[in-house]
């Protein structure tokens, strides 16, 4: 899996798959087992109902509003809860009808599991 990455210059528009509203790119981890990967993704001040996981023509797209709640107007402001936009190139090897995301305490753990025909097999060995 690799990340989708499309050159913007300034004077074109944004693709399709970007909305205009200004993003930022979260931060993952990618893990690997033998069951297949593991996404985890910093999205704080994302709830669930603001949450948009997707696959569509082999790619893994995550969307996020923060709705980080701020009691009054700052005096002195270091960053700004911006919605997350996060796009990922998947593998023929991902089995994209058993992929399940969950959303915990501003993490997003999304498990790419791999088909059953990607997955390693143990060959028996016989002794003559």
């Amino acid at each position: 899996m690799k990340e989708s990455t499309v050159p913007v210059k300034r004077e074109e528009q944004l693709p399709e798959t970007r909305e205009e509203a200004r993003t930022l790119t979260p931060p993952v981890d990618i893990f690997e087992n033998a069951d297949g990967l593991v996404v985890v993704a910093d999205l704080p001040g994302a709830d669930k109902k603001d949450l948009d996981v997707r696959v569509e023509n082999d790619v893994l797209t995550i969307k996020a509003k923060s709705n980080g709640v701020i009691p009054a107007e700052p005096q002195y402001r270091e960053y700004e809860l911006l919605s997350f936009f996060r796009q990922f190139q998947l593998s023929d090897t991902v089995d994209q009808e058993q992929i399940k995301a969950e959303l915990k305490h501003g993490v997003l753990i999304v498990n790419l599991p791999k088909k059953e025909a990607a997955k390693p097999k143990q060959i028996k060995v016989a002794v003559k």
